[in-house]
């Protein structure tokens, strides 16, 4: 009876320490050094509520670039209050014909709601190479699972503006055209990889910057 009592005792007397040890948050410290956790909190003096506040995504991006597409992000990177809660944002408006090509978040799903326009939108499955894909209007929601590859094209005929949820504060972002054509990949090995012809691989590279 002893054992199962001190047993007891021990576990709500280390309950309540950790929970007296909970922060609160941990708002981002941009001036101190980032780590494989994320970053560091700032000291709670300095903290201040325009930490726990993001204007940006009532601005429209500037989509005048090869995708007609842009992509503001209130990540932990841009918005401090975010680190450590599990949660981040992004706006992404698309000219007509825009497209975020097919891209991968390693560290979060996606939710996104169509805010103005009319999208096509869809993932593929990593199991079956399955696609899901769907025409989504103004109000309508879609989920990317974490890590499957994904994508956007504004289909209508006017812009689109689609506001994303992410299940971190770091979801991270690698876009299939970019790691391709935007490195100093050999061409020769782009080539063998991905059986695409000599001459496209190099154009694609020169159209994205890359060299090799």
């Amino acid at each position: 009876m002893l054992y199962i009592f001190l047993l007891a005792f021990l576990f709500f007397s280390t309950s309540s320490l950790s929970h007296g040890s909970v922060l609160d948050f941990c708002v981002a410290d941009y001036m101190a050094p980032e780590g494989p956790a994320g970053y560091s909190c700032k000291k709670l003096a300095n903290v201040t509520v325009d930490d726990f506040v993001f204007t940006g995504l009532g601005v429209p991006g500037n989509t005048s670039n090869i995708f007609k597409a842009a992509v503001t992000l209130a990540v932990d990177a841009q918005f401090p209050g975010v680190n450590g809660l599990g949660i981040s944002m992004a706006r992404l408006d698309l000219a007509i014909g825009g497209v975020v090509p097919l891209h991968i978040h390693s560290g979060a799903s996606e939710v996104i709601i169509v805010e103005q326009g009319t999208i096509l939108a869809g993932f593929i499955s990593a199991a079956a190479n399955t696609v899901y894909m769907k025409t989504l209007n103004k109000g309508d929601i879609m989920v990317f699972p974490q890590g499957l590859l994904h994508f956007e094209v504004n289909t209508g005929w006017n812009s689109a503006i689609i506001f994303a949820s992410f299940s971190s504060a770091n979801p991270g972002l690698q876009i299939v055209d970019l790691a391709l054509f935007a490195n100093d990949l050999p061409s020769e090995l782009v080539v063998k990889t991905t059986f695409l012809d000599y001459l496209q691989v190099k154009k694609l590279k020169a159209v994205f910057g890359g060299t090799g």
